[in-house]
């Protein structure tokens, strides 16, 4: 198999990037409209149900630039 069909350009990687947020942003829109309005505690402290998937979906799309930005380092210090 070719070397160039494993590596993906850079414009391929910039649109998986945006559609990865965008469907993060559609996935957390989906929890906000769908979930109760009900209370849990964390930590002793009561918290909005909705907030719970949406800190996961938020570490989510916080890796996803992470991991973007690092890609952007390693292609400039080559």
């Amino acid at each position: 198999m070719p070397m160039g069909k494993l590596i993906s350009s850079s414009s391929d990687l910039d649109r998986k990037f945006w559609v990865a947020l965008a469907l993060f942003a559609g996935l957390a829109a989906l929890v906000w409209l769908t979930m109760g309005e009900g209370k849990v505690l964390v930590f002793g402290k009561p918290v909005e149900m909705r907030l719970i998937p949406l800190v996961v979906i938020g570490a989510l799309a916080l890796r996803t630039v992470l991991a973007r930005q690092a890609e952007k380092i390693r292609k400039n210090s080559q």
